[in-house]
């Protein structure tokens, strides 16, 4: 078994050291040797080797040394061996070492005397330690104050043993005395520690006595006052009023972990509006102040946390907090944005968005790497600010689309959404963007984008002058037609010409190039391949963006542009008086999609068109042929109904989010109300008088009162061992964010008194136990709280399993219990959550880890098992309600959540009504980590099973 030691020490297994051959070197004189030997000695005890013939070498020939690498290397060997035997009753032998380690108390060297005062902090043993404490507290009045450090710690350590208090009677006085007089501020500390564990209303006698001069002392000593102030208030609130003031004069202290510390303090003990502004206020100055990236980040969620409980205040504050954006982490600047747009009023929206402006531009000068991901944050952030507050949009919507052609897709996908959106929401901006958009429609390189925007082009250019800029600008970006020429060897003119042999083809497409002076331009790329005698024909330097998406097999772009153009003769038929106009249009637009698919069919390219795109394609040049009222209606006003459903469905399920995000608070109907107004105010502060009123405020709305829920709080109460076992054991799992507390309730079933009782467990999974169960004596029908803390490290089901092993008198061996697993459920580390579909669809095809679960269920109706199945793995469904409605037997759904350790859990559900009413289908979960997907995966097959 390992032992343990307060110093780690590397060991290396290969190479075991002799134990005469250490025990030669520590009879020798010569130093470095015996400190070798003596490193080698502890580092195999250690690991588990038992060398008992080496203690009265030590004894004999290192004990009276006096070189302070061999003393100190003495004391590590002292506090590892065994002290006590099997009884627990100390070995005669360590008489021996008492002797020694007096004279070091009393050691004309100061280092001597301090690390054997720091060796004594670490012994349990009070028969080795009663005959040192005259020296000991003879070491409180030394001169050199790492002595004194030591001797300060040494006396708090005794008296906190079983039995120190008749030890050291009158501990606290001494401490205390020694407190007035010490001027090292490490001591004054040890000493105000001392009081604070042992003789509390010592500790807060001195503090409230010397409450003028808190600010003047050290860093160390103010920590050690901050965490006695949380704690005497945790246990009486009544008497916070006295602690406030002073946490409020550490806030201008010089150190920023006390500062920290004091907002941290002074949040949780007041609620006035005061206090908190003071709390937040210190944590913008060290946001702003700390290079830390660390530090920045756990600032940002403590302000994260005041932005939940005190939102009216933080908003004032939105411009400071909004300064951390300088920092060029882009984990500071996401998290900072998040804050920000929760404390957006319209009062500040105005400024909020002029800084997001000036940081877009910023983006720009392109002198950090990740400026495209920054941006596309930025304009997310815009986006949303714009969706809140309409009347902002105009301001921006000019400047974001400069970046539809952003080489970093995905902030153009972003600013075409959010334009798209824009044009929908603000009809007074329609004109405006869509004369932008045809101007800077070229620039687009995307074909996600160029979708978009020729969808906006056709829903959106409702006047003559719109409709006949957006077909020119269209037939500008295709470029000459057809795309391609064909050309038989011998009979070619010109189209020969242009090739460099008879049977070839000339593939020709346009990309962006960088210039000498840093400036964009277009420049043609062709290739020749050998083939049938073809050629495809030069566009010219005209041809834009269109041409060359087309050219690389991109149909389903040559679809919608098909479509937008069929949109753009259906509204010039209609503010177009003149016929001729409208069918030379007509005609022009028909030899487009006639080109299309001619080059989608021919050999030219590699894969040819799509059936989809190709329907997609022949429907729109039939609806041109022959067009119908209803066809009209469906085409020109549907669409559009439909995109303002989308975006009513949307707008909808945020607001039902922040529902849900609002805490509901009940008041009890007898809760009692003090009205500060009929109280005595004599003697109180306005920050007293402001938090009296907070108080009463939170009573009577309930805040307070927290439901706890009865029922799951059973759940997690698990049996451990049988009731006819003679130890009953049961644990009641409390699981926090990163750590599981195992509360275990042991009672002793039987008439006798049960010695070395100990609760061994072991983990499987990403769990680790923190610290080792000690031994117990339990007497007869008497019972034992034991708690075990577990470490967890990531989100995977884990399982802790384990024994109860004891000693009774009337049975030589030792017995053991074995206890039943205990399983900890996957469920405790996830929460729903929400993201856009496009980081859905982005992090599903980058996750690595797919578990693919089918469906088995005795559940007949799909939307049924799809609640089902959110329930039981508590996951949102990122599917809006509108494209589940309906009866087809076939249901698609994607769900989401996260866990506490930031990871995300993707799910796609896919299940269809055969035709015996049974569902079939699929279950698939992706996940970064292996863990969670198989976790969740186990989860749902668990309860397709249990399924009713």
């Amino acid at each position: 078994m390992e032992k343990s030691c307060t110093l780690l020490i590397h060991f290396d297994k290969g190479s075991p050291a002799i134990a005469n051959e250490i025990k030669e070197a520590l009879e020798g004189s010569d130093v470095p040797a015996k400190i070798d030997a003596m490193k080698k000695a502890i580092m195999l005890l250690l690991n588990g080797e038992s060398l008992p013939q080496l203690f009265i070498t030590i004894v004999r020939y290192v004990l009276p040394s006096e070189d302070h690498t061999v003393q100190k290397l003495l004391l590590l060997y002292l506090e590892i061996i065994e002290k006590t035997d099997a009884k627990g009753k100390v070995l005669p032998e360590m008489i021996l070492i008492c002797q020694n380690l007096r004279n070091n108390l009393i050691h004309p060297n100061e280092y001597i005397r301090g690390v054997t005062l720091r060796f004594l902090c670490r012994l349990n043993e009070t028969e080795i330690i009663e005959p040192l404490i005259p020296s000991v507290l003879q070491n409180l009045e030394n001169r050199h104050l790492f002595v004194r450090r030591n001797a300060i710690l040494a006396v708090m350590s005794i008296y906190k043993l079983p039995h120190g208090d008749q030890l050291l009677v009158d501990a606290p006085e001494m401490i205390e005395k020694a407190l007035s007089t010490e001027q090292d501020p490490s001591a004054k500390r040890n000493a105000f520690l001392m009081l604070f564990t042992c003789a509390q209303d010592r500790a807060i006698n001195y503090l409230l006595t010397h409450v003028d001069r808190v600010s003047e002392w050290g860093e160390l000593l103010q920590m050690v006052v901050l965490e006695l102030i949380r704690k005497v208030c945790r246990t009486n609130r009544g008497e916070k009023s006295k602690y406030i003031k002073i946490i409020i004069s550490l806030l201008n202290a010089q150190s920023t972990a006390v500062i920290y510390e004091c907002a941290g303090t002074l949040v949780s003990l007041s609620s006035a509006p005061t206090a908190i502004k003071a709390a937040a206020n210190t944590y913008c100055q060290l946001l702003l102040s700390q290079s830390d990236n660390n530090v920045k980040l756990i600032v940002l969620d403590r302000l994260n946390e005041l932005k939940s409980s005190h939102r009216d205040i933080m908003v004032d504050l939105i411009m400071d907090v909004l300064r951390a954006l300088s920092s060029p982490n882009l984990d500071i600047q996401r998290k900072t944005l998040d804050i920000v747009l929760e404390l957006i009023t319209p009062r500040n929206i105005n400024e909020v968005v002029l800084l997001l402006k000036k940081e877009v531009v910023k983006t720009q000068t392109g002198e950090l790497e990740k400026n495209g991901e920054y941006r596309q944050m930025l304009i997310q952030a815009i986006h949303s600010c714009a969706i809140k507050f309409p009347e902002v949009a105009s301001t921006v919507v000019h400047l974001l689309m400069d970046f539809l052609g952003d080489s970093n897709v995905a902030s153009a996908i972003d600013v075409v959404i959010f334009v798209r959106e824009i044009i929908e929401t603000n009809p007074k901006l329609r004109v405006s963007i869509i004369t932008r958009l045809l101007d800077t429609f070229y620039q687009i390189r995307a074909a996600h984008v160029c979708s978009c925007a020729l969808w906006i082009i056709g829903e959106y250019c409702l006047s003559l002058s719109e409709v006949e800029s957006a077909i020119a600008t269209i037939k500008q970006c295709l470029g000459d037609l057809p795309f391609y020429s064909v050309s038989v060897e011998g009979e070619a003119t010109d189209a020969s010409k242009k090739t460099p042999q008879a049977n070839s083809i000339t593939v020709s497409s346009w990309r962006p190039a960088v210039l000498a002076d840093g400036t964009y331009a277009t420049q043609s790329a062709a290739s020749e391949t050998a083939c049938s005698p073809l050629t495809i024909v030069q566009g010219s330097l005209a041809s834009g963006n269109l041409r060359s998406l087309l050219l690389t097999g991109d149909f389903f772009l040559g679809a919608v542009v098909t479509c937008t153009l069929t949109k753009l003769v259906l509204r010039l038929e209609e503010v177009q008086p003149s016929k001729v106009e409208v069918n030379k249009v007509t005609t022009q637009a028909l030899l487009i999609m006639v080109s299309i698919l001619q080059l989608g069919q021919s050999p030219v390219l590699p894969h040819p068109i799509d059936n989809d795109s190709y329907e997609r394609i022949v429907l729109c040049m039939r609806l041109l042929c022959n067009t119908g009222d209803e066809i009209r209606k469906i085409w020109l006003q549907s669409c559009r109904q439909s995109f303002v459903k989308m975006l009513s469905e949307k707008q909808l399920r945020e607001t039902e989010e922040l529902k849900a995000k609002a805490q509901v608070c009940h008041a009890q109907p007898d809760d009692l109300i003090d009205f500060y107004h009929l109280k005595s105010r004599k003697g109180m502060s306005q920050l007293e008088l402001e938090d009296e009123v907070q108080d009463d405020l939170m009573r009577a709305t309930g805040e307070f009162v927290k439901d706890a829920d009865d029922v799951n709080k059973l759940n997690r109460v698990l049996q451990l061992t049988g009731f006819s076992d003679p130890v009953y054991a049961e644990a009641y799992v409390t699981v926090h964010h990163y750590d599981i507390v195992l509360d275990v309730t042991v009672i002793n079933r039987t008439k006798e008194t049960l010695q070395n009782l100990c609760l061994e467990l072991a983990t499987m999974g990403d769990l680790k136990l923190v610290e080792r169960p000690q031994n117990y004596t339990l007497a007869p029908e008497s019972s034992k709280q034991i708690k075990a803390n577990i470490k967890v490290s990531s989100t995977e089901t884990g399982v802790i399993f384990g024994n109860i092993v004891y000693e009774a008198s009337n049975v030589l061996e030792r017995t053991v219990v074995v206890l039943n697993d205990i399983h900890i459920d996957i469920m405790d580390y996830i929460s729903p959550a929400v993201c856009t579909d496009t980081a859905f669809r982005a992090m599903w095809a980058e996750f690595e880890w797919e578990n693919k679960v089918a469906v088995n269920t005795v559940i007949q109706d799909e939307k049924e098992f799809l609640n089902y199945i959110i329930k039981s793995v508590n996951m949102k469904c990122l599917t809006a309600q509108s494209a589940l409605d309906g009866e087809c037997g076939f249901l698609a759904a994607n769900l989401y959540a996260k866990s506490v350790f930031g990871e995300d859990a993707l799910v796609n559900l896919s299940v269809e009504k055969q035709a015996d009413g049974k569902l079939s289908g699929y279950i698939r979960i992706r996940s970064k980590t292996q863990g969670i997907a198989l976790s969740l995966g186990d989860k749902i097959t668990l309860k397709q099973k249990g399924g009713t």
